[in-house]
Order: structure tokens, then sequence, then C-alpha cells
């Protein structure tokens, strides 16, 4: 392992762009609302086996427990008010936190959108609804994130969330359960629902039967929501993007659905020569045409 000082004299190496957030928030500077059972440092769990995906370092985080939000913004001059918060992936055990963290906010920098990476507590005992630590950390950054709006730049009624693998499970539970009240949290009047979803690779979303989990089962409010998945995913498999895309057409959520022959799991933003990488060209496109991007439409708070 390593920790987390290295981890981020790695993370300055990388790319200075990547790692230059312009804020970083506690979730719950007043301590977080359940006890931690972390002890020790943040670290990164990275071996020699999984270090180089896709030919670049990869960076993982776990022994998160003090859960932060950081904010990285656009050029002032491109910024189009849109925002985001990601959600690396990492099995609820770490976070993939920069093929799924800092690169996902360069892209959506390049985009003219505000990215909001979420740290957020890991490792954990099961995830939502068993363990509810994860959720609770969605939505308090999301109600930070429409607290600091004006701010930051942004609107509050643009903010969605992107997630990948496990992280693509936390934002469907959150756009599912936006209004969840965690036992040790306060009540907040501020809305926790993303106003879109990005999920990619997902997992956790594929029931029994050939259904869709009933814990983040889509109603008619759920935002409008871009999957893309890979057919060959034998870590987090194709069905759970088949059966929540199902599932979002019966509730008639605005739905995009691409898939893959080949990818695998884990691939993040990272070129290579298969088409699956070419997918942000896609979700650009997507974010027009829900009118995220481009001029504002009707797309609302769900």
């Amino acid at each position: 392992m390593t920790s987390l000082p290295r981890l981020l004299l790695a993370c300055a190496a990388l790319t200075a762009s990547a790692c230059a957030q312009q804020y970083t928030l506690p979730l719950w500077p007043h301590g977080n609302p359940e006890p931690t059972t972390i002890t020790g440092p943040e670290t990164d769990p990275t071996t020699d086996a999984n270090r180089i995906v896709s030919g670049k370092v990869t960076i993982r985080v776990t022994n998160v427990s003090k859960p932060l939000l950081s904010v990285y913004q656009p050029d002032a001059a491109h910024n189009t008010g849109a925002a985001a918060l990601v959600f690396p992936g990492g099995a609820y055990i770490r976070l993939a936190y920069n093929i799924e963290g800092t690169e996902v906010c360069e892209w959506l920098n390049s985009l003219g959108v505000t990215c909001l990476l979420v740290k957020y507590r890991v490792p954990q005992q099961g995830h939502y609804p068993e363990n509810v630590e994860d959720l609770e950390d969605a939505q308090q950054a999301m109600r930070i994130a429409r607290t600091h709006a004006r701010e930051w730049h942004i609107d509050p009624d643009r903010i969605g969330a992107i997630g990948f693998s496990a992280g693509a499970h936390l934002a469907a539970a959150l756009s599912t359960h936006a209004d969840f009240q965690g036992s040790n949290v306060p009540p907040s009047t501020i809305d926790a629902k993303p106003n879109f979803q990005m999920l990619l690779y997902p997992g956790w979303l594929n029931g029994s039967g050939g259904k869709v989990n009933p814990t983040v089962q889509p109603t008619p409010t759920t935002p409008p929501t871009f999957l893309i998945m890979a057919e060959n995913d034998y870590t987090a498999h194709v069905e759970n993007a088949l059966v929540y895309f199902q599932a979002l057409k019966d509730a008639k959520v605005p739905a995009e659905l691409h898939l893959f022959t080949q990818g695998g799991h884990g691939f993040g933003l990272r070129p290579t020569d298969l088409p699956i990488s070419r997918w942000p060209a896609l979700a650009a496109d997507w974010l027009k045409t829900i009118h995220i991007l481009g001029t504002p439409g009707p797309i609302g708070r769900p």
C-alpha cells in the first residue's frame, strides 16, 4: 500500500490540471453522522499488478473516513453553468480516484462543466440499503453543491450525477432515494435529486428474475439517464444496464443506452483502439440533447 502523501505526489506528477481543484470542502464539517470504523490513514492499495491501465498509472484510495467534495471549475469564459457530482468506483472498498475521478473532471471542464468530485466513505460493510453511509455522503454532496451554486457559478437546476461501477450504483441510489432521511442526519429542505445521471458500467442494478434491483427501481421522477456498458464486462455484467434501461423505459424516463461488444470493466475515459473509448463524445451530444449543454431547455428539476 502507498501512503496518502506519496499518492498526492504521484497525482502531482501525472498532470497539474488533473489535481488542481479550486475548493475542497468536508462533507460533514462537524463529524460524520455515524462513528467511523476505519482505522489508519488513507492509503493507495494499488499494486504493481494493477497499477497501469491503458498505458497510464492508476491511483486508488481507501480508508476514507473524512469524506470530501473537491470542486474543479472550467475556465470562466467557457463556463456553461452545468455541473456534475462524480462518484468513482471501487466496489465500495476503494475509490479509483484518477481514472474515474480527476480525469473525469478534466473532461467535464473541457465541456464547460463544473466537476464536483466526491470522496465518499470507503471501505464499507455493505452499501445502500444495508449501509446508508454512501447515500448520506451523496445526498450531502448535492446539498452542498446547491447551497454554493451562486458562489461557484453553477445552475442549481443543471447539476447531475456521474458514476462508475459502484459509483454508478450510488448515483442510481441517489436519483431514486434523494429524499432518504438518515437517522443521524439533520433534516434539510435542499433537494438532493440530480437533474441527470450518467451510469458507466454500473453494478448492483440487476435484481432477481431478470428485473431491476428494487432498491434502485426507477420512478417517473428519476432524472434523464445515460448508460454505457460492454457486453464482455465480466465484473458487473451487461444485464445491469439492460434491466435498468428497461425499467427506465417502463417508468417513461428519457434514457439513452450504448452497449459495445468489447471494453471490459473500469476503462474510464482512457483512449484505446476499441470503439467504447469514444463514449465521451456520445455523452457530450446527449448532454446537448437534454439541454444541459447548449441553450438551456425545459429539463428543469424532475
